[in-house]
């Protein structure tokens, strides 16, 4: 009887500490892998990260467009513009312009 008394004892000692470290265990987990954690934190981050330089990218093409339209204006219109943008879309060129073919890859803007 003495040793089943004896387990008994330590195994009811052992509980608390048992469910203590479980419990901490779920937190711990839940605090680096779980839907709020570290690992999802540095993926948002990472997501952040490439939503800004592409709003950065979508800034400097809207600026670049707005710099080439505000030569269209019916208050302003700068001639040069109007030249080069009726050249381009009648695909027509002056005896005296230099023409400089560009590749399919090359982009002039």
């Amino acid at each position: 009887m003495s040793f089943g008394r004896e387990l008994k004892r330590r195994a009811r000692a052992m509980v608390a500490p048992a469910i203590f470290l479980a419990i901490t265990a779920y937190f711990g987990w839940n605090a680096t892998q779980g839907d709020r954690g570290l690992v999802a934190y540095a993926q948002r981050q990472e997501l952040l990260r490439q939503v800004v330089a592409d709003q950065d990218a979508a800034k400097a093409e809207r600026d670049g467009w707005e710099t080439r339209v505000s030569g269209l204006r019916a208050r302003h219109l700068d001639p040069d513009t109007l030249d080069e943008r009726a050249r381009a879309m009648l695909n027509l060129a002056e005896p005296s312009d230099v023409i400089v073919k560009l590749g399919p890859q090359e982009k002039l803007f």
